[in-house]
């Protein structure tokens, strides 16, 4: 699981739809995930603290949640399929964990409004994320080949042979 934290809405200037952007931690990867507008809504609202005068949706569920003495805990964005993003909210109250299934805009909305941390898994990094760094990128990509050029069969036997002896 990698720790993401919301960078910002951006507009996809193709289709004028709003995307959410979450970033790892390192600011090396960027994941975009397109939304609706209502959702991409209540975000910013949240991130640029714009009062409203009654509770919105999210405002609502997370106040339920509270009331029923519940926290969230975390959401996970944990899989994507042909575009669609998959997520869980966390709750937990003492001992009872609940995992709700959610898309991952509401689950951002929610995990935004109550502090709680957004964790993304890998394979949803390996598919859905782009660099932010490329010269980074670039530059542990040439460390590797330099690493890898004198790397011989036989070191991995060595390998397995030493885990082998701590096994034992």
């Amino acid at each position: 699981m990698i720790k993401m934290n919301v960078m910002g809405i951006a507009i996809d200037t193709r289709t004028g739809s709003p995307i959410v952007v979450l970033k790892d931690e390192d600011n090396r990867r960027a994941l975009p995930i397109w939304i609706g507008s209502a959702e991409a809504s209540a975000i910013i609202r949240r991130i640029e603290n714009i009062p409203v005068s009654r509770p919105m949706t999210h405002d609502l569920i997370c106040t339920i949640i509270k009331e029923m003495d519940y926290e969230v805990k975390k959401i996970e964005i944990h899989d994507v399929e042909k575009e669609t993003y998959f997520a869980n909210i966390f709750l937990s109250n003492g001992d009872n964990e609940i995992i709700i299934d959610a898309r991952p805009s509401d689950a951002i909305a929610v995990a935004i409004r109550t502090n709680a941390e957004i964790y993304v898994t890998s394979n949803v990094i390996a598919e859905g994320t782009i660099s932010t760094d490329k010269e980074k990128d670039e530059k542990e990509a040439e460390e590797f080949k330099e690493f890898i050029k004198d790397v011989k069969p036989s070191d991995f036997q060595k390998l397995l042979d030493q885990h082998k002896d701590s096994d034992q």
